[in-house]
């Protein structure tokens, strides 16, 4: 109970202890704030670690190094091997194997993978659903879940026999609805000699996964969407459909398998369709072809893009294209969904003379920001309301980030020791290997960190440093030495996840590497394996399997 006002019209008296802290938490928890809450306490955690992380203390130590004669794939803390055949564990500062499985034949071959994890707040039928497990794909048509950690089956649904090969797997909506895709359906020479027509060119299997359910399935034929179709995805509940003349059409899915769908399938459930008698999902039926499209669907969207690269994101909805000519390339054009107009400021023209060509692509991070990264520029942008208009949108500068390259070895005239002036004849390029220049920009979401990867290459030897950069901002906040070579020839994937960065790298003749770092205190003993000379290592085998340690 609180005090009465006091008479004579003064001030009522202050609230009871506590009351101004209790109304303030009441609002708060109007807004979705709990003090206790499970999401509070691993932001937290994450806004410490982050801290810790960017610390000039803070050392990446190279832990161990493993090589393979195939792939090497990374998801979320584990390491396959093998064709997913060995997973391995990143956490640990020793390699732990999760499990290793005998070699599989040629005809068990995975060809893609999924990693799908738990949704919150779902009732699941079976206990392993809570868990993390691994879709995959084989060459023989199979999707199959395996646990993470074990490799054990988990499920089993075959897909189809020999009319078509299943060999890409995708998101449709991340962590709920999944896209099987086959390969191009292409005729042999033969039988296009003969006269003999091939209508049907990819199918496309859909499920909602955990529980994992059958949606559909349908099948891109040249006489309803045309004779120049080269690809076909599924995003967002967009059927987008690619042509060789670098249109891109944009369908919706969702009215596609409504208006289109002959009859609804549960897996596992017996079937009579088209005259065939079996169980969905299970060999040798497979999946019926559900989803059958007779007419045109109407048209959402189409752009012609060079490439067919088309990207849409931002707030409101904007799309990049680049002008459907060779002379375009590397020319970016920002427009609105709505209306199609170019936005302020939207032509993007870095005019970079590189091998490699510049990039574009929507933040990550859901702000509605666009990366465009050059070889030594990269630039964080912004759409805005132009000012007295707001029907129409500006480009942008939000922050830029700049290669180190005051070493600049691009000088036009150079003078010998003894003084004899000697002009070049040729320029270098933008992303000569002896000039610092980004490879790869990515986005840690869990820490907020905006990633990049920057590399020079002097003869044979290339250096690489991972930075960590503010995304609010910009402000450069941690670097990271790799300590092997990096051969800008190579291809080469790196992975930051909170505390570890993985780098893989793939040389000539199928040869793969994986060198594992993480965060460490820093003691003197650490910082001698920070620099560039060469440490001891030392080998270890494991279930078969050579690991080096520092």
């Amino acid at each position: 109970m609180f005090p009465q006002a006091a008479a004579g019209g003064r001030r009522a008296a202050s609230r009871a202890p506590g009351a101004h802290n209790v109304c303030r938490l009441l609002t708060r928890r109007a807004h979705g704030f709990y003090a206790r809450d499970a999401g509070v306490a691993h932001r937290k955690n994450l806004g410490l670690l982050r801290k810790i992380l960017c610390q000039e203390s803070t050392k990446f130590k190279n832990v161990w190094t493993t090589h393979s004669a195939s792939p090497i794939a990374y998801e979320r803390g584990r390491i396959y091997l093998d064709n997913y055949q060995c997973c391995i564990s990143s956490i640990a500062q020793e390699p732990r194997i999760l499990y290793q499985k005998p070699k599989c034949s040629k005809s068990e071959k995975i060809e893609d993978a999924l990693l799908l994890e738990c949704p919150l707040g779902e009732m699941l039928p079976s206990p392993s659903d809570y868990k993390s497990s691994l879709i995959v794909l084989t060459v023989q048509n199979w999707l199959l879940r395996l646990s993470a950690d074990s490799g054990e089956i988990l499920e089993k649904i075959y897909l189809a026999g020999s009319c078509c090969k299943f060999r890409y797997l995708s998101w449709d909506t991340p962590q709920e609805v999944m896209v099987v895709k086959s390969a191009q359906n292409k005729l042999p020479a033969a039988a296009r000699q003969a006269g003999i027509q091939q209508s049907v060119l990819f199918y496309l299997a859909v499920f909602q996964v955990l529980p994992l359910s059958f949606i559909g399935m349908l099948e891109i034929n040249k006489k309803i969407f045309g004779n120049s179709v080269t690809d076909v995805a599924v995003s967002n509940g967009i059927l987008i459909v690619m042509y060789s003349m670098g249109l891109v059409r944009l369908y919706n899915f969702q009215a596609i398998s409504e208006q289109f769908m002959e009859q609804p399938f549960d897996l596992g459930h017996e079937f009579n369709w088209n005259g065939q008698v079996g169980v969905v999902g299970k060999y040798p039926f497979g999946l019926p072809c559900n989803i059958k499209i007779t007419d045109t669907p109407p048209l959402l969207f189409e752009a012609s893009s060079l490439e067919n690269a088309f990207q849409i994101g931002g707030y409101p909805w904007h799309y990049i294209i680049t002008p459907n000519k060779k002379k375009h390339k590397g020319v970016f054009h920002i427009c609105s969904l709505k209306d199609n107009a170019l936005a302020k400021n939207g032509i993007q023209d870095m005019k970079c003379c590189s091998l490699e060509p510049d990039w574009i692509y929507f933040h990550p991070d859901m702000s509605g920001r666009i990366i465009h990264v050059g070889p030594n520029l990269i630039k964080v942008l912004k759409l805005k309301e132009v000012k007295n208009n707001t029907d129409q949108m500006e480009i942008a500068e939000d922050f830029t980030i700049v290669a180190n390259r005051e070493n600049s070895v691009n000088n036009a005239v150079t003078v010998t020791a003894s003084g004899r002036v000697v002009k070049k004849r040729f320029n270098l390029l933008d992303d000569d290997p002896e000039q610092e220049t980004f490879k790869i920009v990515d986005y840690e979401d869990e820490l907020d960190l905006l990633s990049t990867v920057a590399v020079t290459q002097i003869g044979a030897d290339g250096r690489a440093h991972l930075d960590f950069h503010c995304n609010e901002h910009g402000i450069l906040l941690k670097s990271i030495p790799l300590l092997e070579s990096w051969d800008v020839t190579y291809s080469h994937e790196v992975y930051f996840d909170k505390d570890l960065v993985l780098h893989i790298e793939q040389k000539p003749n199928r040869r793969f590497s994986c060198y594992v770092y993480q965060m460490v205190c820093d003691t003197a003993k650490d910082d001698e394996c920070s620099s560039h000379e060469k440490t001891e290592r030392v080998f270890c085998k494991k279930g078969g399997r050579m690991f080096e340690y520092i």
